[in-house]
């Protein structure tokens, strides 16, 4: 096992080392300008669409499989998750106070990255032999960019289908686990158990159950999450100026060492803020608009305001409140990560509570994003074998849910990191070479319904 770790790890350095940050950033600043910021000039209208999108329009009830709502809300159900509770908790604690800085720069450019993802889905995408409608990087890529590139979409295919299992399963279930064990001193077995029958039951009902469970439990995860958050951040609002002051000073300066904090040069907050910022939100990385394929709607513009909104209330609304919770709380110094660090910051201001509200927050954040992460692993198995691989990915999709409660976490995560980073680099190379399709269908229409852009 340690030899597997040091290999991955230093396939993890190379995978996200600076051509990585360039890829990522350069690759969703260019569609932001192609775009004239169009998805920062126009969150409001994709806020209207999405409640709008709660039920298919007219004429579009046969489009696809879920309303234009539930795909984000599916989409969302996989991006909320441990990410915005350990994996934020691990940026600040490994890149200091600015990796939040750069987190935002990531969601800022990776709206517009996520709107060209599904604004390229829904235009790309097919019907398969059961009628379903299946698209996503794969999809693009094949019909986008034609036979000579089909290569590219078979690898997208390949790492998402095993990232799945790390990202969205594995990871999840142990943080559940240790996170419950460590609180209600639940056996990280049962955790796993329970878990296994819950994704078991959803699994059986397919994106249409996916959809209506996400729709249903997202928003209210994600209000109550907020509403804690907001409560420690008003009982610490005196050390909010501070707490900014560093987030932006720590950007472009090193972070001394401190109490339990070792310190961070200004790479290892882009770094980990951009990494972590992905790991998050998911811009880039091409899971997301394998969701928002599935949606009822005839426009993949309209879909793609929708979808760009994933990114927005996932890191600069969820991940912020938690970046700043723990540097107000000043935990981030006391050498705890993950979780645990989340949880020790949300009970510096509410002792005895704030500990439980973490807990049963990223239990459902994590329940959620299994399910959302069980549709994109068989998506990317239908592309490469057919429907018939569907039933066999789930079984063993179900089965590795207790597997992950109970192994260590390191491993998982560096696993999970790495393989983030190989299903994100054939999307952005597909994302950059068919960006004037997302341009051409931007400008008609906005032409169309008379909004200038």
């Amino acid at each position: 096992m340690d030899t597997l770790s040091t290999l991955i790890g230093e396939i993890n350095g190379i995978v996200w080392g600076p051509l990585m940050l360039v890829l990522i950033l350069g690759v969703g600043l260019f569609l932001m300008l192609g775009l004239r910021l169009m998805p920062i000039l126009k969150l409001g209208t994709g806020f209207k669409l999405l409640f709008e999108g709660r039920n298919a329009k007219k004429g579009e009830e046969n489009e696809g499989e879920i309303s234009p709502f539930q795909a984000l809300m599916t989409a969302l159900s996989a991006t909320v998750g441990t990410g915005n509770i350990a994996g934020v908790a691990t940026a600040v604690f490994l890149g200091g106070p600015g990796a939040l800085f750069w987190m935002w720069c990531t969601a800022l450019v990776g709206m517009a990255t996520k709107y060209s993802e599904a604004v390229l889905a829904v235009k790309y995408r097919e019907v398969d032999e059961e009628g379903r409608h299946v698209g996503g990087p794969m999809y693009y890529i094949k019909n986008g960019l034609g036979a000579k590139w089909a290569w590219l979409g078979t690898a997208f295919a390949i790492f998402g289908a095993v990232a799945a299992f790390g990202i969205g399963n594995t990871v999840q279930s142990n943080s559940v686990a240790d996170v419950l064990h460590s609180n209600f001193g639940l056996n990280t077995w049962v955790t796993g158990a329970i878990l296994m029958a819950l994704v078991g039951a959803v699994l059986i009902g397919g994106i249409k159950r996916i959809g209506h469970v996400a729709g249903a439990l997202v928003p209210l995860m994600a209000i109550a999450y907020l509403g804690a958050g907001l409560v420690v951040l008003a009982i610490n609002a005196d050390a909010i100026p501070h707490a900014l002051d560093l987030v932006f000073t720590h950007a472009f300066t090193p972070s001394a060492a401190e109490g339990g904090f070792a310190g961070a040069a200004v790479w290892m907050a882009i770094r980990f803020g951009v990494a972590r910022g992905i790991f998050s939100n998911e811009a880039g990385l091409g899971s997301a608009p394998i969701a928002h394929a599935a949606a009822q709607t005839k426009d993949p513009v309209r879909q793609g305001l929708v979808a760009m909104l994933g990114t927005f209330i996932d890191t600069i609304i969820i991940c912020s409140i938690t970046g700043l919770v723990i540097i107000t709380s000043g935990e981030w110094t006391s050498g705890v990560s993950g979780a645990a660090l989340t949880s020790a910051a949300f009970s510096h201001a509410l002792p005895g509570l704030g500990n439980y509200i973490v807990a049963i927050a990223l239990a459902i954040f994590a329940f959620t994003t299994i399910i959302g992460w069980s549709f994109y692993g068989e998506r990317c198995v239908e592309f490469l074998f057919g429907v018939k691989a569907i039933t066999p990915y789930r079984i063993l999709w179900i089965i590795a849910v207790p597997i992950g409660a109970g192994v260590s976490l390191d491993f998982i995560w560096l696993l999970a990191d790495t393989l983030n980073a190989m299903m994100a680099i054939p999307n952005l190379i597909a994302l950059a070479l068919l960006s004037p399709v997302v341009f051409s269908l931007t400008r008609e229409y906005f032409n169309r319904n008379n909004h200038p852009n």
